[in-house]
């Protein structure tokens, strides 16, 4: 058995996908927290902590909506998104779709930050899953991506 068929062996038998179908529930469990606060009408919010960190400032914010949807809706939806991507291994497409997730999320935190100077703990919490799957869908992604050689290749 060559290196690159015992790769591609550990790669079917991996518990990566298992790993990261868990995080994308964790997402989406994070984003639909999120989009609960974001439709609140009443009362605190459960996570208005001190006056830096509280979810209904931010999910209440014109920046929550992205062309008449909620931002936490789009989170749930990509989250769901990718935990389809990570059991049917498709491991390359569901890089494409971290980075990009990642790349919101970065942006996000930078409103909460510079702009709303609030933080909101679900987001934050969103941003450690995403990172964390771009983390392991990129290592996973070169370790597929060595296939075996071709005969006569």
């Amino acid at each position: 058995m060559s290196v690159a068929d015992t790769a591609l062996y550990c790669h079917k038998r991996s518990p990566m996908k298992y790993i990261l179908v868990l995080l994308a529930i964790f997402g989406i469990v994070v984003s639909s927290l999120a989009l609960r606060e974001h439709y609140r009408e009443e009362g605190d919010s459960p996570c208005s902590i001190n006056e830096r960190w509280d979810c209904g400032i931010v999910n209440k914010s014109p920046y929550a909506v992205l062309f008449g949807i909620p931002v936490a809706a789009l989170g749930l939806a990509g989250y769901l998104l990718m935990g389809v991507l990570a059991w049917r291994r498709a491991y390359r497409v569901l890089l494409v779709f971290v980075l990009a997730g990642l790349a919101f999320s970065l942006y996000l935190a930078h409103i909460e930050k510079d702009i709303l100077g609030v933080w909101c703990v679900y987001c934050v919490i969103s941003l450690g899953i995403i990172s964390l799957m771009t983390l392991l869908s990129a290592v996973i992604a070169v370790v597929v991506r060595k296939k075996p050689a071709q005969p006569g290749a």
